[in-house]
C-alpha cells in the first residue's frame, strides 16, 4: 500500500510540472504575437537594460495563468495553506505588476500593494513566522512582532526576486532551485499538496524559461517576478512553521531557518547589500542603479547564461552545505552563509579591479 501511494505521488507530481510546463509553453507564443502587434516592448532606453532591441516583458502573464489554472485545475487543497487567501494574493500583484509593465507604478503604490497583500496572507490568512527557533536567543514570538516580521519577509522576498530580474533567465532559474528546493522537503515531510503548490511553480517558470534563455525572446516582467516572489514566501514560511510540528525527524528539520536563508540567499543577499550601499551614499535605497551582482558579474566579460549559472552554482552550494553541516546551530549557519556570499562579492570586486587595471595599463601604453 505504502508502494502504492508514493508510485501515486510520483505521477501525481510529475503531471503537475508538465502540465504547467505546457501551459506556459502554449501561452507565450500568443502573448508575443500580441506585444509585437501592440508595439508592447520594453524600455530599451533606460539605463539598466543589457539588450539593443525592444522585447515584451508580459512572461509573467504566462507565468500567471499557468500557475493559477494548474492550482485550480489540480484541486490542490490544504488546510495548512489557505489556497484562496494565497490566490487572492496573487491576483492582486499580477493586477499591480501588469499596470508596472504596461505603464508603470509609482514606488509607493506599489509598496502599499504588498503591505496589504503581505497583511492579508498573515493576518486573515495566518500565514507567519512564530518561532525563530533559537536565532539570537530568541524562540517563540508574540503575535503582534510574528505579524510585523513575517509582513517585513514577505515584502522583502517579494522585492527581491524583482529586483535580482535584470538578466536573462535569473529570477527565473533562482525561482526554479528555490521551489523546487521546497517541494522536496515537503515531499520528505509528507506535505504533497504544498509539494504541488511548489511543483505548480516550477512547471510555469521552466515553460517560461524555455523563450527566457539567451538571446531572450521574452521577459516576466513585474507581473512575473512578483508572482514568484510572493509564492517562494509562502512557501518558506510554511517549511520553517511546519517544522515545528512535523513527525519526520531528519536532519534538516532542526536547521529550517538557516536552510531557508541558504534557499533565498542569492535574492536576499543582493537586495540587502545594494540597499546598505544607497544609503551609506545617501541615496534613496529604491533608486534604481547597476551596482547589483548581476551586473558586477557582467563587468567581468561573463555572458547572461554564464552569470546565471555562476548565481546557480553559489545558491545550490549554499543549500549543501546547510545540508552538510546540519549538526550546527541555525545562528552560526547563517553567519557562514553570508560569509560565503560576502566572500563570493569579494572576489567579483577583486576581478573588477584588476580588469579595471588591466585596461588602464593598456591604454597608457597605446598613448
Amino acid at each position: 500500500m505504502l508502494e502504492f501511494l508514493r508510485s501515486y505521488h510520483f505521477v501525481y507530481n510529475v503531471l503537475i510540472v508538465v502540465f504547467a510546463t505546457l501551459v506556459t509553453l502554449l501561452c507565450i507564443p500568443s502573448i508575443l504575437h500580441v506585444a509585437r502587434a501592440r508595439h508592447l516592448y520594453d524600455d530599451v532606453g533606460h539605463f539598466r537594460k543589457q539588450h539593443d532591441h525592444g522585447i515584451p516583458r508580459l512572461g509573467g502573464v504566462a507565468i500567471f495563468v499557468s500557475f493559477t489554472i494548474t492550482v485550480l485545475l489540480f484541486s490542490i487543497i490544504d488546510k495548512s495553506l489557505p489556497i484562496s487567501y494565497l490566490l487572492t494574493a496573487c491576483i492582486m500583484l499580477f493586477a499591480m505588476g501588469l499596470k508596472d509593465d504596461l505603464s508603470g507604478v509609482n514606488s509607493s503604490t506599489k509598496f502599499m500593494i504588498q503591505f496589504i497583500v503581505a497583511a492579508i496572507l498573515v493576518i486573515p490568512g495566518d500565514i507567519r513566522i512564530s518561532s525563530m527557533y533559537g536565532v539570537f536567543d530568541i524562540a517563540a514570538l508574540p503575535y503582534i512582532p510574528s505579524v510585523i516580521l513575517s509582513i517585513l519577509v514577505i515584502m522583502l522576498i517579494i522585492n527581491s526576486f524583482n529586483l535580482i530580474d535584470g538578466i536573462d533567465g535569473l529570477a527565473a532559474t533562482t525561482g526554479i532551485i528555490a521551489n523546487s528546493t521546497f517541494a522536496a522537503l515537503f515531499i520528505y515531510m509528507n506535505q504533497y499538496e504544498l509539494a504541488a503548490i511548489s511543483l505548480a511553480m516550477v512547471g510555469a517558470v521552466l515553460g517560461f524559461l524555455r523563450f527566457n534563455i539567451t538571446p531572450a525572446k521574452i521577459f516576466m516582467g513585474d507581473t512575473g517576478a512578483l508572482l514568484i516572489g510572493l509564492v517562494t514566501a509562502v512557501m518558506a514560511i510554511k517549511f520553517i512553521e511546519l517544522s515545528k510540528v512535523s513527525t519526520v525527524k531528519l536532519p534538516f528539520i532542526y536547521t529550517a531557518p538557516a536552510l531557508i536563508v541558504a534557499i533565498l540567499i542569492g535574492p536576499v543577499f543582493d537586495t540587502l547589500r545594494v540597499f546598505t550601499i544607497r544609503i551609506l551614499n545617501g541615496k534613496s535605497p529604491f533608486d534604481a542603479d547597476r551596482n547589483h551582482i548581476h551586473h558586477r558579474i557582467l563587468k567581468i566579460g561573463l555572458t547572461h547564461l554564464q552569470t546565471t549559472l555562476v548565481l546557480a552554482c553559489l545558491n545550490l552550494i549554499s543549500i549543501l552545505m546547510v545540508l552538510t553541516l546540519n549538526s550546527l546551530n541555525n545562528s552560526l549557519l547563517i553567519v557562514l552563509i553570508f560569509l560565503l556570499s560576502i566572500s563570493f562579492n569579494g572576489a567579483i570586486t577583486y576581478f573588477i579591479r584588476s580588469k579595471k587595471r588591466g585596461f588602464l595599463m593598456f591604454r597608457n601604453f597605446g598613448d
